[in-house]
């Protein structure tokens, strides 16, 4: 397969990702990913796993998904304001946020809270240094 075919497939399979994600948006994706978790059964899982991968191959496994796109997004707090004081916001104007000046923000990779950090300056533009990761086990607790 030559290289400007292999880039076709790949922007073909990222258009599709991104329509799904989209899709899963539109539909209130959040709650329906539980549900959809607790449709499928083990065996079904079981079954779908043994059909497309060969035995002893966890480093194909994790080729699939090694160049899907996904959004990691920084989040310094939240708030709930009115409409009525949304419209009255202009230049100059302070919203109080729900953390306290040197919390640790959110880091989030499609939503799903993955990480907290502590905002850095690098070369002039802003990063994040991961001071604590979620693990796996506590990010499925928070999807029931």
């Amino acid at each position: 397969m030559s290289d400007d075919q292999e880039n076709l497939d790949q922007d073909a399979m990222a258009d599709e990702w991104a329509a799904a994600l989209a899709e899963q948006d539109d539909t209130g994706g959040g709650d329906g990913q539980a549900e959809v978790a607790a449709q499928v059964s083990k065996p079904e899982l079981d079954q779908f796993e043994s059909a497309t991968v060969p035995a002893g191959s966890d480093e194909a496994n994790l080729d699939l998904i090694l160049d899907i796109p996904v959004t990691i997004a920084m989040e310094i707090g939240r708030t709930r304001i009115s409409i009525r004081n949304l419209l009255q916001l202009n230049q100059g104007s302070v919203v109080e946020l729900d953390r306290l000046a040197g919390e640790p923000m959110d880091v989030l990779v499609n939503g799903t809270l993955v990480a907290h950090g502590e905002v850095v300056v690098v070369n002039e533009k802003f990063g994040i240094r991961l001071t604590d990761v979620v693990s796996p086990a506590e990010r499925v607790k928070k999807l029931k």
